[in-house]
């Protein structure tokens, strides 16, 4: 078992902010019970029309304890994002952002987690994992890492959990070696597989959530996150979840969900997901690498909910180092996008050399205008 502590891109903290607005004291909840300048109680952010407003306490955004315990040794850095931003999606699908605010999980610990994550045996019964049957006959470890998302409502002067969101990651090739050999091993994980374990894991989950306090009558999603292999440019995508409605000790009702992404340019025999969406790309693409000869590399990852085109990341990689070539190329980037890009999709390009960030373009919505930052290096 290890902790992962995840480096927060540049480019990923500046969309943040755009999403959850400014760090600020709302209306809802500043509980300040001294005359000091340092905040006490429960604040919450201001937010756009689209986001939640998230909950702070003590004027500090709250981390899960949980965070980046995972299983899996040969993890895929894109799986991590991608599993948190498609259980945000999920959770807007079912917790409305006006009636809730949201905060990074508290209900499960670390030492919860990890007893969840192990082999079920002797020593750990509530191991979701399924028992080891020897070596002979080698059983995957399933369930690689569990997000929990929490959603609340005001409750006079605090505010009380109402809705939990849980994201299940699932793997789909488990990486492993023999007894004390180095050579790794791996075996695949279909999505039959995936789906059943989840399903069962989902159940067990919510039937031991009912019994923690504070817990009985709040509505739970769970998400089932198909994870990547280590080697992939992209990360997973969640094919389904489950919502327990309050009270209930097991999941009511499955809904299906169709995500599926994809990198750009494809490579051999692979088929773009959508023709259109590749061949403005590559116009894109075109475009900028004729500008200037120095740009050693121009990738997009393409994001489809439904089969519709939901988002698209644009990666950059130059080989220039003056203000001046920046400051020019990025205009001219701009431009491109404008001409060749979707326009009714969030669309992301960050531009860097091999060491640094050094302009981001970002469009956050289908209706919002492209916004442009040339980084002076100071």
């Amino acid at each position: 078992m290890k902790r992962i502590i995840a480096t927060v891109a540049l480019l990923a903290a500046a969309l943040s902010l755009s999403a959850c607005g400014n760090l600020k004291n709302s209306d809802l909840a500043n509980n300040s019970t001294t005359s000091t300048t340092k905040k006490k109680g429960y604040q919450t952010t201001s937010t756009d029309k689209d986001g939640y407003n998230v909950l702070l306490k003590d004027g500090q955004y709250v981390t899960s304890p949980i965070e980046g315990l995972t299983v899996n040794t040969s993890d895929n850095n894109v799986d991590e994002r991608a599993l948190e931003s498609g259980l945000m999606s999920i959770s807007h699908a079912n917790f409305s952002t006006t009636k809730y605010v949201f905060q990074e999980g508290q209900k499960l610990s670390t030492t919860t987690v990890t007893d969840w994550l192990n082999r079920k045996s002797k020593s750990n019964s509530s191991g979701l994992n399924p028992q080891s049957t020897g070596t002979k006959n080698y059983t995957p470890i399933i369930l690689d890492q569990i997000l929990e998302q929490d959603f609340l409502v005001k409750s006079g002067n605090s505010y009380k959990i109402s809705g939990m969101s849980l994201g299940l990651a699932l793997n789909s090739v488990d990486y492993y070696t023999k007894g004390k050999s180095s050579t790794e091993y791996h075996q695949d994980i279909s999505r039959a597989e995936q789906r059943n374990f989840g399903k069962q894991a989902a159940n067990k989950i919510v039937a031991r959530l009912r019994k923690q306090k504070g817990l009985k009558n709040v509505t739970l999603v769970i998400g089932l996150f198909s994870k990547t292999d280590k080697d992939s440019l992209v990360g997973g995508n969640y094919f389904a979840y489950g919502i327990a409605n309050a009270n209930s000790s097991k999941i009511n009702e499955w809904k299906t969900v169709n995500n599926r992404s994809q990198v750009l340019p494809t490579v051999g025999n692979d088929k773009a997901i959508n023709s259109s969406d590749s061949s403005a790309f590559n116009n894109f693409k075109t475009s900028i690498e004729n500008y200037f000869p120095n740009i050693s590399g121009v990738t997009a990852t393409v994001y489809y909910q439904d089969d519709k085109l939901s988002k698209m990341s644009i990666k950059v990689t130059t080989q220039f180092f003056g203000y001046a070539q920046v400051e020019s190329f990025a205009s001219l980037v701009e431009s491109s996008a404008k001409k060749y890009l979707p326009n009714n999709v969030p669309i992301e390009i960050e531009i860097s050399s091999v060491n640094e960030v050094q302009a981001i373009i970002v469009k956050n919505s289908a209706d919002d205008s492209y916004y442009k930052h040339v980084f002076d290096g100071e």
